[in-house]
């Protein structure tokens, strides 16, 4: 097998694990609502997951370990793909927060960066930042 494959294998397998770790945020409740089952198809294709594994992935999510990456912008990706989730019913339930702690330590971050980290965005998908925060976020938008 070659390095190409390896690596392709190894980003696959990552891949599905993240999305075992979405599937599992959809989850926490026992029910996948249209809405995130809208979420779950299109980060299955950002993902690369086709609609077999998705199936798998779903019917079984914690067959998938969390996987970390060495990336900081990955992890952060990562993360932001569960808060679009938890979010897409614009609340966060108390078995969601420990799932995302669960998964932010997972996925490299020690504990008090992942504390940090799950309440500036808890403060951001729920509208609750200062106007300094505001215009910070769009000013370095609109530079990006």
């Amino acid at each position: 097998m070659s390095f190409y494959e390896l690596f392709k294998k190894g980003h696959q397998t990552r891949n599905k694990a993240h999305f075992a770790s979405i599937a599992s945020i959809a989850m926490t409740d026992g029910k996948i609502s249209e809405d995130e089952q809208a979420l779950l198809q299109s980060l299955a294709t950002k993902l690369s997951v086709n609609k077999s594994d998705m199936t798998k992935i779903i019917d079984n999510p914690s067959q998938y370990p969390i996987i970390p990456s060495n990336s900081v912008e990955e992890r952060l990706e990562r993360m932001h793909d569960l808060f679009d989730m938890i979010f897409s019913d614009q609340k966060m339930d108390a078995k969601e927060l420990v799932l995302i702690k669960k998964y932010a330590i997972g996925l490299g971050y020690n504990s008090t960066s992942a504390n940090e980290l799950i309440q500036n965005s808890i403060e951001i998908y729920t509208g609750k930042i200062s106007f300094n925060e505001y215009k910070y976020l769009i000013n370095n938008r609109l530079k990006g």
